[in-house]
C-alpha cells in the first residue's frame, strides 16, 4: 500500500525550518559539482541555476529526513520547535561571526 503524501502536510513547516537551517552548511558539499560544471559546456547562468536548485533540493531532502526522524523520536511539535531553534542558532552564529576580528 503506497504512502499517501497528504499525511506529510503537518510536517511541512518543520521541513521548511530544517531546510533553512541546513541550506548554507550543505551548499559547501556542492563544491565538487561546482568544479565539474565550471569545466563543462554550460553557460554561467545555467551553472548558477543548477547549483542553486541542487542546493535547495539537497536541503529539502535533508530537512525532510531530519523532521521525520525528530518527529518519530520527540513528536511533531517538538521537532518543529527544534528546527526553529536550529534556524535561530544559525542566525545568531552568523551575526556573531560578522563582528570585528580581534587585534593580532
Amino acid at each position: 500500500m503506497p504512502f499517501p503524501l497528504r499525511d506529510l502536510t503537518p510536517l511541512l513547516p518543520g521541513v521548511a525550518l530544517w531546510a533553512l537551517a541546513f541550506y548554507l552548511p550543505l551548499t559547501a558539499a556542492l563544491t565538487p559539482l561546482e568544479r565539474v560544471l565550471a569545466a563543462g559546456p554550460l553557460a554561467a547562468n545555467a551553472q548558477q541555476l543548477l547549483l542553486v536548485v541542487s542546493g535547495l533540493v539537497l536541503a529539502l531532502v535533508v530537512g525532510l529526513v531530519s523532521e521525520v526522524a525528530f518527529s518519530w523520536a520527540l513528536g511533531p511539535s517538538w521537532a518543529t520547535s527544534l528546527g526553529l531553534m536550529a534556524v535561530l542558532a544559525g542566525l545568531f552564529w552568523g551575526l556573531a561571526d560578522r563582528g570585528e576580528d580581534p587585534p593580532a
